[in-house]
């Protein structure tokens, strides 16, 4: 379900407050931490699962309304049999033709034809009768059935199919809204002894039973409001707050725009058509957007021009000269010897060829991507610099950069004329209404003197508000503070305030819209303007077909649009660029935004974790970790926008990234923040409040890091789970894991002591009833799940990290050291602590219950590590497992420090390993995991077998490449792998299995 969510992109509920903010959690998690925590845990776990999944509408009644195509009465008949249908069903006529009480199916009947008006009306023909004219009846609910008794019957004439396939056709559950709970309430008030109908009535009651009042759940590392907005839609007080007010902006966004009244929305709409009126109608005095016949500009694409040292002219920088693939439009440099410049004209309609051709531009990259050169060609000759050349990069003795280009200053908005890199427009979409219908002609045109008349007014007006929008807090006046993601600009442009970042046409433009927000309401949707309009949008364009871009604006046809500034977590320069029109650029405020409401209190603060007063009873967070995106220093792209007069709402917020006390995710610093944070949560919960901490893992060490921390927290792990929660599209360069691990948390009560020696029995025994414990529930629930299983191996692998946490925080001294103190101690670098080895112990003995179905566990325990990652991956791809996350999982579990050398593919939901085939003759050689094993010389023994090499040849072969092959002991080692690879490859690689099973026959009948 939470991989399903984030499939979804642009159709997520918050997603349109702002696509810039990455890294969201799905709501559907958020809502199941929330009910995780309220829940009573009975004595019946089954029973309480059920209740569970029902109201996270998984269960296969809230599925029929979700799928959408709810079985008719025929198919019900057809499939279920009844003791007495007519208790749920009316006949017409009623001819006495079915029976009244006995068990009954439709199929008991020669001929069911479902004639008309949703499988209500059928045509059967009594049992053994002969006529040729069955009689027509119809067949429809009963008046007094209600829509819970309708719905089980439903689904239990349902296609009996794994929970996956059916959950990746429906709907989520949000999207059908109420009606998909309509039936689960007097199931769940008989459980749980609640009088409830709604989820807030649910949610109160709970929370009183627990807490003696409404739940007050908080989170303080808020981002875009994923988790406080699920909260508050369930009914709960809730409290948000983050360092980042950006942040806090979003939350606050999401209480009350998506989540916000009637009466909110309805002045929200007039608010932004108020704000929409005011600033086009000063565009359209100035006439700087339309040309006067009737059409008006959709985007303008500007490049950057340097000169080219050895000729003296003036070069356009642009990496393609393809405009539009859809319209067949790219652009054409005609040389103007007497300027020593290019005039750029434009063809339209051209073939394919002439498209291929025209994605070569001046900007052209080595061999490895890398390095870019301005590239041109003058009499004849090529003529090739390279863009540092240009920009005049050299080394400082203290190894850092530097480079020749001017650095701006404040009142720069523009390059001055002995810049490095000039700025030019070079083409223009127009727009206009056609004649008949809403939509619109669109055509490209090559800069004229009436543009570049246009471009001058645009500057001028930009000259002569600027200073005073400055001081007004309408355009940036802030510096850009050098960093990891925020030196690109300074280093590649010589841009060092924010408003560097935007030309003359886009600080017209938003310096209008800042001017009119009146209103908070106002201020979200213009951080979505901003990330539509900068010198960092890349202009794209495809042969795709059109629709709705970002912005809300038209993509009229072929997908021809300036990007957003933040599609990944970097400042991006760019060598040519999209730049929206004003007009185009409002339709930030006309875009639809979902409409969910809340029914909790809320509040949105903007603090730092560690800095909040606000009790509440569950604490669910989701903080930075090693790799987090750096928002404390790319967020100041809007904090420079709105720092300045922000909306009452706002104002009580430090407009401020506040670099130095985000949590950077990175060794010292990120355990002490972290200590600070959840130290100032646990003092805010009550003893009988719960914590759940989000994380996604980046390696073994981040678990002893989090062991430290809720130690010294004064807290103690009680449970652990894990979901795959990330996209293909959330891949960053390095392939990071794709799932979430779930901490559960409460505070440590007394100061229990340990010895390590005693840790490690206790561990053993913890993992060991955790993964027997999980395993049975496995058996408990196959006819339940049709078959599947409810735990998966990572998560009876993340059972050893949680059993390991369980028993470690239970103690407050171990081996004599107070582990609060030890926790926060600074690390030599690459100091590895008896805590490391403890959890390293824990998987251990976790992985030891992951024995494949098929390998006896004595050979298992022969395997070398990559045997053991290779063939438990094989099983998991056989049974349709291939996320990721699985394979990064147990390469780390296995200890196995390349496995990306084995994998055929890495994509987040469609990894899998490399074939026999693929392997070829690769990883047997020296400082491969793999080579020397006795699986390589049965793989190898495969490949060859798949090629038709001589199969006397392939035993020689293996017998070379198998260890000890003459011990026979060994022998039948190669028959039970070979075996298996039979076994597992039998439906993914057919060809491969054959020939497995050919090795195993020649192996077991070889005679020495």
């Amino acid at each position: 379900e939470s991989y399903k969510e984030q499939m979804a992109g642009a159709g997520k509920t918050l997603t349109a407050l702002g696509s810039y903010w990455k890294g969201r959690k799905p709501l559907i998690l958020a809502k199941a931490c929330v009910l995780g925590c309220l829940l009573p845990a009975g004595e019946d776990p089954q029973a309480d699962l059920a209740i569970f999944e029902t109201l996270m509408a998984m269960d296969d009644e809230s599925m029929v309304v979700r799928l959408g195509r709810r079985p008719g009465v025929d198919m019900i008949l057809a499939r279920v049999r009844m003791e007495n249908f007519r208790l749920y069903f009316t006949v017409t006529p009623d001819s006495g033709l079915l029976p009244s009480a006995t068990p009954f199916s439709l199929s008991d009947y020669g001929t069911v034809r479902v004639a008309t008006r949703g499988g209500r009306r059928v045509a059967l023909l009594r049992p053994g009768a002969e006529s040729a004219h069955p009689t027509e009846i119809e067949i429809a609910w009963r008046d007094d059935v209600s829509e819970a008794e309708r719905r089980r019957w439903e689904a239990r004439a349902m296609p009996k199919r794994p929970y996956r396939v059916m959950a990746d056709a429906a709907k989520r559950a949000e999207q059908v809204g109420d009606e998909v709970h309509a039936h689960i309430w007097d199931d769940v008030n008989a459980h749980l002894g609640t009088d409830a109908h709604s989820f807030p009535e649910l949610v109160e009651q709970l929370g009183v039973m627990r807490f003696g009042h409404r739940p007050r759940v908080a989170d303080t590392f808020c981002g875009s409001g994923q988790i406080p907005f699920e909260a508050a839609r369930l009914g709960c007080d809730v409290y948000a707050s983050d360092l980042n007010p950006v942040a806090a902006m979003l939350t606050w966004g999401a209480f009350h725009i998506v989540g916000g009244s009637a009466a909110e929305r309805a002045r929200l709409a007039e608010a932004q058509q108020r704000l929409i009126a005011a600033v086009q109608a000063e565009i359209d005095a100035l006439g700087v957007e339309s040309d006067g016949h009737g059409w008006r500009a959709k985007a303008y694409l500007y490049c950057v021009e340097a000169r080219c040292p050895q000729t003296g002219w003036m070069v356009p920088l642009l990496p393609t000269l393809v405009i539009s693939k859809g319209r067949g439009v790219i652009a054409e440099l005609q040389p103007d010897p007497a300027k020593r410049r290019y005039d750029i004209v434009l063809r339209h309609g051209v073939d394919a060829a002439s498209l291929k051709r025209a994605e070569e531009g001046t900007v052209r990259s080595d061999r490895r991507g890398q390095d870019p050169s301005m590239v041109h060609t003058v009499d004849g000759v090529e003529y090739r610099t390279k863009i540092s050349t240009l920009r005049g990069d050299y080394t400082l003795p203290d190894g850092s950069s530097a480079n020749r280009l001017r650095l701006w200053e404040k009142q720069d908005f523009r390059p001055r004329l002995d810049d490095i890199f000039q700025e030019r427009l070079y083409a223009v979409q127009w727009m206009r209404p056609k004649k008949k219908g809403k939509k619109y002609d669109y055509e490209f045109r090559p800069v004229t003197e009436a543009d570049l008349e246009r471009e001058r007014i645009v500057e001028e007006y930009v000259a002569m508000h600027l200073a005073e929008w400055q001081r007004q807090g309408w355009v940036p006046d802030m510096r850009i503070e050098p960093g990891d993601k925020t030196n690109e600009p300074i280093r590649t442009r010589g841009w060092t305030y924010w408003h560097h970042l935007f030309n003359a046409r886009q600080l017209m433009g938003l310096g209008l819209m800042r001017a009119n927000i009146t209103a908070s309401t106002e201020a979200v949707p213009f951080g979505g303007a901003l990330d539509f309009a900068s010198k960092l949008c890349q202009w794209t364009t495809s042969s795709a077909g059109g629709g709705k871009n970002g912005a809300g604006g038209r993509t009229g046809g072929a997908s021809d649009n300036p990007a957003h500034v933040f599609y990944n977590q970097a400042l991006n320069t760019f060598y040519n660029y999209g730049c929206r029109s004003t007009s185009e650029l409002l339709d930030v405020f006309r875009k639809r935004i979902a409409w969910s409401p809340i029914s909790g209190r809320t509040c949105v603060e903007g603090k730092s974790a560690a800095e909040i007063d606000n009790k509440a009873d569950i604490f669910i967070t989701d903080p930075p970790y090693g790799d987090a995106v750096k928002y404390e220093e790319i967020l100041e792209f809007f904090i420079a926008w709105l720092r300045k007069n922000p909306p009452p709402e706002f104002a009580s917020w430090v407009w401020d990234s506040r670099r130095a006390l985000a949590i950077k995710g990175e060794d010292e610093d990120f355990r002490r923040g972290m200590v600070a944070a959840y130290t100032r949560m646990a003092e805010c919960m009550p003893d009988n409040g719960i914590q759940v901490i989000m994380f996604t893992h980046q390696s073994g060490s981040i678990w002893a890091d989090m062991a430290g921390i809720v130690w010294a927290s004064g807290l103690q792990v009680t449970a652990a789970w894990y979901v795959v929660t990330e996209t293909d599209s959330a891949l960053r360069e390095g392939s990071h894991v794709k799932g979430t691990v779930l901490l559960v948390v409460r505070k440590r009560q007394g100061r229990e002591r340990a010895t390590e020696d005693d840790l490690a029995w206790e561990i053993e025994e913890e993992v060991q009833q955790q993964v027997e414990s999980l395993t049975g529930l496995n058996q408990q629930a196959k006819g339940l799940y049709r078959g599947e299983n409810l735990f998966q191996d990572a998560d009876l692998q993340m059972a050893g990290y949680a059993a390991a946490l369980r028993v470690l925080t239970r103690y407050a001294v171990i081996n004599g050291k107070e582990m609060a103190a030890e926790a926060v101690r600074p690390r030599q670098r690459g100091e590895t602590t008896f805590v490391d080895d403890l959890i390293d112990f824990a998987v251990g003995v976790a992985n030891a219950h992951l024995v494949p179905h098929g390998i006896a566990k004595g050979s298992w325990a022969k395997l070398a590590p990559a045997e053991r990652f290779y063939l438990k991956l094989l099983e998991l791809e056989a049974r349709g497992l291939k996320t990721l996350d699985n394979y990064q999982n147990f390469a780390k579990a296995f200890k196995v420090a390349d496995y990306q050398a084995l994998m055929g593919s890495k994509k987040a939901n469609s990894a899998r390993l490399k074939s026999a085939v693929e392997l070829g003759r690769s990883e047997m050689g020296e400082g491969s995991e793999l080579a020397g094993t006795v699986l390589r010389g049965v793989l190898y023994a495969v490949m060859e077998l798949t090629k038709e090499v001589d199969a006397d040849e392939v035993l020689a072969h293996l017998a070379l490449n198998s260890p000890n092959y003459m011990d026979q002991t060994q022998r039948d080692l190669v028959v039970e792998l070979a075996d298996y690879l039979a076994a597992r490859l039998a439906t993914i690689r057919p060809e491969e299995a054959a020939a497995a099973r050919v090795l195993r026959e020649r192996v077991r009948n070889q005679r020495l």
